[in-house]
C-alpha cells in the first residue's frame, strides 16, 4: 500500500503533462502512485499516458465530467494514507512530498499540509512573484476571507479527513473552480493546517485556464460562499462582508489577466471589493490594483504586458540577489 497517492485530473493537458509527470517521479520520497484521470480529454493524452513504464502510474478514463468529479475518481481509486493533488500544468519541487509526509507523520492532529507557492508563466519561466503565507493551526476564520491554499496543487490531505467532510462537491463542476477552496473550507472546520514555508510548487499562469474566465470564477465564488455561510455561527456572519470583498478583487485581477483584460471590469469589481469590505481601502493590494487598472487604461494590453515583462524581471533580479 503506497504512503501518497497523487491524483492528476487531466483534461487536453499534453502540452504541459509530460513535464507535470516528471516533476513526481522525480520526487526525493517515493513511497506513492501516481493516479492520472483522464477526463474525456481528446488529445493524446490516454495514449501518452498509458505507455509510462513505471509502475506507480495508473490511468483511469472517463467521459468528461469536470474537475471536481475527476477529483473524485481519483480519490475512489487511492489507497495511500495521504492524498496529494496537482492539477495537469503545475510542478512540484522534488522535496514536496518528503517534506509533506513528514510534517502528517509528526502531528497526527493535523488534517491538511500546505506550502508555499512560485508562479511561473506558461513557458514555465519565473515571474519572480511567491505567494507566503503563515496561518495554521485552527485556519478557517482567515481561509473564509480568502483562499489560503494558494492553488489546487499544493495541498496534501489525511484520506481520512475526507470520510469525515465527503469528497469534492460536483455541483461546482460546471465552473472548475471554487471546488477546492470548499473542500479545504470543510476540512479547516474540523481540523487544524501545518504550511511548510518554502516555494514547493510551481504556478502555471496561463490565459485560456478557467481560473482566468472571470465570469465563471464570480458564480463559484458566490455558490461557496453562500454554500459555507449557511451553516456558519451567527457570531461569525460578519466575515461573509470579507469574504466577497477579498473575493471581488480577486475578480478585479482576473478581469485583468483574461484575455479580453477588461480594466472597466476590473475597476467595477474593485468597487464592489470595498463595497463589501471597506477595510481593503488602504491595503497593499489596493494599491497595487489600483495602478494595474490605471497601466491597462492608459496604455492598454501592449503597454500592460510590457509592465508585466520589466516586473518580473525585477523579481527575478531581486530573488537572485537575495540568495
Amino acid at each position: 500500500m503506497p504512503k501518497v497517492s497523487a491524483i492528476i485530473p487531466a483534461y487536453n493537458a499534453l502540452r504541459y503533462l509530460p513535464k507535470t509527470i516528471d516533476s513526481i517521479l522525480n520526487q526525493t520520497f517515493d513511497d506513492f502512485e501516481v493516479i492520472v484521470i483522464n477526463d474525456g480529454s481528446t488529445d493524446e493524452t490516454e495514449k501518452w499516458v498509458a505507455q509510462i513504464a513505471d509502475a506507480r502510474v495508473k490511468l483511469i478514463c472517463q467521459k468528461n465530467q469536470g474537475l471536481a468529479a475527476a477529483r473524485n475518481t481519483g480519490i475512489k481509486h487511492a489507497k495511500g494514507k495521504y492524498l496529494a493533488f496537482l492539477d495537469a500544468d503545475d510542478l512540484w519541487e522534488p522535496t514536496k512530498l518528503e517534506k509533506q509526509v513528514q510534517v502528517l507523520e509528526q502531528n497526527p492532529e493535523v488534517g491538511l499540509v500546505y506550502t508555499w507557492v512560485a508562479y511561473i508563466d506558461e513557458k514555465g519561466e519565473s515571474t519572480g512573484r511567491v505567494v507566503q503565507t503563515q496561518a495554521e493551526g485552527y485556519v478557517w476564520k482567515k481561509l473564509v476571507e480568502r483562499n489560503l491554499v494558494e492553488c489546487g496543487s499544493v495541498a496534501m490531505v489525511r484520506s481520512s479527513c475526507l470520510v469525515t467532510v465527503g469528497l469534492f462537491d460536483e455541483n461546482l463542476s460546471s465552473f472548475n473552480v471554487g471546488e477546492d477552496w470548499d473542500m479545504w473550507l470543510r476540512i479547516a472546520a474540523q481540523y487544524p493546517f501545518k504550511v511548510i514555508k518554502e516555494p514547493l510548487v510551481y504556478y502555471r499562469q496561463r490565459l485560456s485556464s478557467a481560473s482566468k474566465n472571470w465570469e465563471v470564477v464570480e458564480q463559484s465564488f458566490r455558490l461557496v460562499i453562500e454554500k459555507t455561510f449557511v451553516s456558519a455561527p451567527p457570531e461569525l456572519l460578519y466575515l461573509k462582508g470579507r469574504s466577497y470583498g477579498f473575493a471581488y478583487f480577486c475578480l478585479a485581477w482576473k478581469a485583468l489577466q483574461s484575455c479580453d483584460r477588461d480594466y472597466q471590469k476590473a475597476a467595477y469589481y474593485r468597487s464592489q471589493a470595498l463595497k463589501n469590505y471597506a477595510g481593503l481601502r488602504f491595503s497593499k493590494e489596493n494599491f497595487r490594483l489600483c495602478v494595474a487598472i490605471s497601466i491597462m487604461r492608459w496604455f492598454g494590453p501592449n503597454g500592460y504586458d510590457q509592465f508585466l515583462s520589466l516586473l518580473y524581471t525585477l523579481r527575478r533580479r531581486t530573488v537572485a540577489l537575495a540568495r
